[in-house]
């Protein structure tokens, strides 16, 4: 297990970290899910630079690392639906992309090819945590009372009638939806082989 791998599966703790202290309630909980989440998304960077960095770029890593981004999105996904932050649809059919891209990355797996994540992809991916995290924000310091000029510009930008918020959800669903697309185009041939 080399050193990005390790981190993608630290990854998967700060998910369970970030699921647990979301349940809570509280300013204490918010912040605890925040900052888990946002080590998360960091993590999510730098496995793939280092891999990259130091030549240990593995088949295992190709395929842990989009896996652990597809839980830590999709469990911020459905909490902030549970929160009212974002439309049940959406979150499905975000899942249904994620499902859909793992099912043709699982048919490559048999015929000995491994997809790595492609750019639409990691566009996705970024638009999609910049919503959680925003999101997340907002939750966390809407209950802070503190008044300094730091707290009212994260209350203002994090603000879901705010520009940042919309605009990174209906972003993040348009590249969903057509990258899903561009992954099943792309591997046509091998889902439609019949042997």
């Amino acid at each position: 297990m080399n050193l990005p791998n390790t981190i993608t599966l630290l990854r998967l703790v700060l998910t369970a970290v970030f699921c647990a202290a979301a349940s809570s309630e509280g300013v204490t909980g918010y912040a605890i899910a925040l900052g888990a989440f946002v080590l998360g998304a960091i993590s999510d960077w730098l496995d793939g630079y280092l891999a990259r960095r130091l030549n240990l770029v593995t088949s295992l890593g190709k395929l842990l690392d989009p896996l652990a981004d597809k839980i830590l999105v999709c469990s911020g996904f459905v909490y902030l639906s549970a929160e009212g932050l974002c439309p049940v649809w959406v979150t499905a059919l975000i899942i249904c992309r994620e499902f859909l891209v793992t099912g043709i990355r699982q048919i490559a797996v048999d015929k000995n090819c491994v997809i790595a994540a492609d750019v639409l992809g990691k566009w996705k991916t970024a638009l999609q945590l910049i919503f959680i995290i925003t999101a997340l924000v907002h939750l966390t310091f809407s209950m802070v009372a503190l008044n300094n000029d730091f707290v009212r510009l994260l209350q203002y930008l994090s603000d879901p009638d705010h520009w940042l918020i919309p605009a990174s959800l209906w972003a993040a669903v348009l590249l969903t939806v057509v990258s899903g697309l561009s992954y099943f185009w792309k591997t046509r041939h091998m889902i439609l082989d019949r042997n």
